[in-house]
């Protein structure tokens, strides 16, 4: 309520209570492990987000999407690796770990401006979008990381193997329980049990997937579009969608208050101050790395429907906020990094700078970009995008008829 009087994203608010409350001597623990962070809050976080996502904008917009979370990544990954390595002097391994667990964005301060600036659709679309499968890229890079660390066979053709089976993996173990859940959805119009079966979704995707070596984050993604696009066609009630929206929308914003109190308590417990420096200029690498992830890639579409104006390039840039999955990942990093703890550490630091730089700058950058807008014309700017591209569709099916 007071980040709200204050027109501060809640999130700053968050992290800053949890500070206050680790400093005061109330003796309130503020656990944040990898397991909590993975198996208790990424599962509802991504699974809310991808119910809202509708199915036919997301295809649209899936070439670039995929560019920017493929190739995007890997140039965010390489210029930070590159830069802790020869400027700081950690080893390849423990750089190239910083690297591709620094590229995991968290949009949620952002997506929180645009629910009370009103922001176009597709600019809400492509910083969402991107960055659930941002999350899901950067968690399968991370275990492929994570076989090269403990000495496993890590050749290319292993590698490949085990990107195809991990991606394709989780997208079946996503697909399984989504189906298989809804189909039990669509025998009951009670909205308590529906709401209980998407539960078991969300969690049941997640941990399938995590069973078999494959990503959570790409299974329960994959579960939320099926259930958003497909469960609410017919499967699930009338009566039930809404309280089924209202229910993930709670449960979001009440795991999202807890992670960021409990990032705001664990960076009282970390000494921050002493690598403060290496921490500075794994922050200016962070945004060099997210730079060179957004405009050359974005820049390459220039030409073709697909096309994203500057505007919106800037705004995901900085948009590109670091949160709980970075932290989990910092949390999670095998014992034989040398640089182990002066990685969470920095993790931590350039955590707490983007929710504080970027995260309160976001608002003002939307105003000095103009991209407020009324939720009518957002809807009616984004009904037109929709028609133009739909029209040159139909065109060029037409032509090549």
């Amino acid at each position: 309520m007071a980040c709200h009087r204050l027109k501060l994203p809640y999130s700053v608010g968050l992290v800053v209570a949890g500070i206050v409350i680790t400093l005061l001597p109330l003796g309130i623990p503020t656990p944040l492990t990898p397991d909590l962070i993975f198996f208790v809050f990424l599962p509802p976080l991504v699974f809310e987000a991808a119910i809202q996502i509708p199915w036919k904008p997301f295809r649209r917009e899936l070439p670039l999407l995929l560019a920017l979370v493929t190739f995007g990544v890997v140039l965010a990954t390489v210029v930070v690796a590159v830069g802790m390595h020869l400027i700081v002097g950690w080893s390849w391994l423990g750089a190239a770990f910083f690297g591709i667990l620094i590229a995991a964005t968290d949009p949620v301060a952002v997506i929180a401006a645009f629910k009370t600036m009103h922001v176009e659709r597709r600019l809400h679309l492509l910083v969402e979008s991107e960055s659930l499968l941002n999350d899901g890229v950067a968690a399968v890079g991370f275990a492929i990381l994570v076989i090269v660390a403990s000495g496993g066979n890590a050749g290319p053709s292993n590698i490949a193997l085990h990107l195809v089976t991990n991606i394709a993996g989780a997208i079946l173990a996503g697909g399984v329980v989504a189906f298989g859940l809804i189909l039990i959805a669509g025998r009951t119009t009670d909205r308590l049990v529906e709401i209980t079966l998407t539960m078991l979704i969300a969690y049941g995707s997640f941990l399938l997937a995590e069973h078999f070596h494959c990503s959570g984050v790409l299974a329960t993604l994959t579960a939320g579009l099926i259930v958003g696009n497909y469960g609410f066609l017919g499967s699930i009630s009338e009566n039930g969608r809404q309280s089924v929206l209202s229910h993930w929308e709670f449960a979001a914003f009440l795991v999202n208050s807890l992670i960021f109190i409990l990032i705001g308590g664990r960076e009282t417990q970390m000494p921050i101050l002493d690598v403060i420096e290496t921490a500075a200029i794994a922050a200016g690498l962070s945004l060099a790395g997210r730079a060179v992830a957004v405009y050359p890639v974005m820049m390459s579409f220039a030409k073709t429907k697909l096309s994203v104006s500057w505007k919106y390039k800037h705004v995901l840039f900085w948009g590109g906020l670091r949160g709980a999955l970075a932290l989990a990942l910092a949390l999670a990093l095998p014992a034989n990094i040398a640089e182990r703890e002066t990685i969470i550490t920095v993790a931590f630091a350039v955590v707490a700078f983007s929710i504080f730089v970027q995260g309160l700058s976001m608002p003002w950058l939307i105003d000095w970009l103009h991209l407020r807008t009324e939720p009518e014309k957002a809807d009616l700017s984004a009904a037109k995008a929709i028609n133009r591209i739909e029209n040159e569709e139909a065109e060029a099916e037409a032509k090549g008829g």
